[in-house]
């Protein structure tokens, strides 16, 4: 017989109704001759109940062990009062069991399938078939799928195609490395996994698809964070004949319907914020404007003040910011040094801080300051007694991340940041260069097919002039995390090519690496634009989890391996010999 209900889903209106449940045997209760069993599917749990009084199936049930699977078929009854579960949807019901199946047994667990066991992740991923039957890791990947099918139904239902690209392409290294595979029938040659579809949906546009998206594999071969894997997932969109304008209010509106599916109401149209004041105010490109303690510029207020480390680094184009941390008078001096030796993990090379309190400021520097110079800054912080205020001094780039990092620790430690808020905005006029130092050349700050500002074409051939082009780029943040970035792209060959050459791309390198996209351009392409969003992040975000790899089904660990498989792994020497590979060395399973 076929299942006829899953488990969550039995509830009072099913009460006398002969029921088939599958599912794992979630807890077993031995109460006094009557056997109770939680047993669990996706949907959640229910009660099944053995009574004494069928003795070949209590005798089965008494053989019950955790996560078992199991068939049962049983009439539905309500709860004796008392023992009613209101916080599941199944709570008020039980089935009495008439036929048990015992479809597979189970060894012990090398964890709790539970929403508060305290594993390792290495122990979770390695067993992640039993992890992903924990409750609370299912719900993220309901989650998920709810996401996705609303993504696809907002784009479809505006005009959207979507279609795939290609999974074996060709490197184009730009930023982080290519993950390469080799060419068995063209031996020496390699295909590359795709760091993203650029290209390819550009091409699409200039095909005429001009409402292109899907839902994208992308592989990047870098060094791993929390919010960082090898192999991740885009939704990834591009129009034609569209500005900045008409792309923001597609995002908009498909977040907006992503958020109600998820049962959270947002606010649209997102404010806008230009990339010079996010650096400025926050210290980063994708500011988290849930709380206040914005930075402050104290460059020409403090100038020729007396205190020599402020005054000589503006004296040497640097610049002196702050932030003030209301409430932060009450901090010892070894949190101050903590303080301290965070910033210096940006380059700082020390942190100045005064504390204004009721009698006054307090700090070993507070003598080099005039009284109107303190007051100036206490007006400009908008500073109440009890508050510390922190001070960097350097160049504008180590005080931008000094700060900003600063920001945002001290907004976690101190619970600033007002839970269950979900804060967009866009962050516009990017320059659409950065200088390499080591290098001595300009970047594309975001990827070279950006477009520059149409007045600023003029420029592109004026290699002096790069710090003054601006980019036709946007990126959607959350809550302090870069959501997506996109831009209108260059679709003129010739303006393509000087931005090549800008980024010192010489014509050969360019044709070699990028010609099938030249060829393109020249064919008539249209203006268009578009942007990708993290489909992880945005999952991690609403399900509000610290790390992507718990939106993930099956993510490899901070190192890039899988516990599960044990991917990566050696390969045999003849699988190596057909590839026309000879290995360098061999490395042992154990990594000696």
């Amino acid at each position: 017989m076929k299942r006829t209900h899953y488990c969550g889903n039995v509830v009072e209106k099913f009460i006398s109704e002969n029921v088939i449940v599958f599912g794992w045997v979630h807890s077993r209760r031995d109460h006094g001759g009557v056997i109770f069993i939680d047993l669990r599917d996706r949907t959640g749990v229910v009660q099944v109940v053995f009574g004494p009084d069928q003795k070949e199936i209590f005798a089965n049930a008494e053989k019950i062990r955790s996560e078992f699977v199991l068939k049962v078929c049983g009439v539905v009854r309500q709860r004796p009062a008392g023992t009613i579960n209101p916080n599941i949807p199944s709570g008020s019901v039980e089935i009495v069991c008439s036929e048990l199946e015992v479809i597979n047994t189970c060894p012990s667990l090398p964890f709790e399938i539970s929403d508060y066991t305290e594993t390792s992740e290495e122990l979770r991923l390695k067993y992640r078939y039993l992890d992903l039957r924990r409750p609370a890791v299912q719900k993220n990947f309901i989650l998920r799928h709810k996401i996705t099918h609303a993504a696809r139904n907002f784009l479809n239902e505006n005009g959207f195609i979507e279609i795939e690209t290609p999974m074996l392409t060709k490197s184009t290294p730009e930023g982080a490395r290519d993950f390469l595979v080799p060419a068995r029938q063209s031996p020496g040659m390699y295909f590359a996994l795709p760091q993203s579809p650029q290209l390819y949906k550009q091409i699409l546009m200039v095909s005429g698809f001009d409402r292109y998206y899907q839902v994208a594999r992308c592989f990047r071969d870098e060094d791993l964070r929390a919010d960082r894997q090898p192999e991740f997932t885009q939704i990834d969109l591009e129009l034609s004949f569209a500005d900045e304008k008409d792309i923001m209010k597609i995002i908009e509106g498909m977040l907006k319907v992503i958020f109600d599916v998820v049962g959270i109401s947002i606010t649209t149209p997102f404010p806008l914020m230009p990339y010079a004041h996010a650096m400025l105010r926050y210290g980063s490109d994708k500011p988290d404007i849930r709380f206040d303690m914005e930075i402050e510029d104290f460059t020409q207020d403090l100038a020729n003040c007396g205190f020599k480390v402020f005054s000589s680094v503006v004296q040497s184009g640097g610049v002196v910011r702050g932030i003030c941390f209301e409430g932060g008078a009450k901090a010892s001096r070894s949190d101050i040094e903590e303080l301290t030796k965070f910033v210096a993990n940006f380059g700082a090379r020390g942190l100045a801080w005064i504390k204004h309190t009721e009698a006054g400021y307090e700090s070993s520097i507070v003598k080099f300051f005039t009284p109107d110079d303190l007051v100036r800054i206490s007006n400009k912080f908008n500073s109440k007694p009890g508050s510390l205020w922190l001070f960097l001094a350097d160049n504008q780039s180590i005080v931008a991340q000094g700060l900003g990092a600063l920001r945002i620790k001290i907004a976690k430690e101190n619970a600033m940041i007002p839970p269950g808020r979900f804060d967009f905005l866009w962050v516009t006029d990017f320059p659409l260069l950065e200088w390499d130092s080591e290098e001595k050349r300009w970047n594309a700050m975001h990827h070279p097919f950006t477009s520059p500002k149409e007045e600023d074409f003029a420029l592109l051939d004026d290699t002096s002039k790069g710090a003054d082009l601006r980019a036709r780029a946007y990126d959607v943040v959350l809550n302090g995390v870069e959501l997506g970035g996109g831009s209108i792209r260059i679709h003129r060959k010739e303006i393509q090519e000087k931005m090549f050459s800008l980024i010192n791309t010489t014509p050969q390198q360019a044709k070699e690496k990028f010609g099938f996209l030249l060829d393109a351009l020249s064919y008539g392409a249209p203006p268009h634009g578009g942007i990708a969003l993290g489909l992880d992040r945005l999952c991690a975000l609403i399900a509000g989890e610290e790390s992507i790899r718990e939106v993930i089904a099956f993510p490899k660990t901070q190192k890039g391996s899988c516990p599960l498989s044990g991917a990566p792994a050696l390969v045999s020497e003849k699988q190596l010999k057909e590839l026309g590979i000879k290995p360098v060395s061999i490395i042992k399973n154990n990594g000696s």
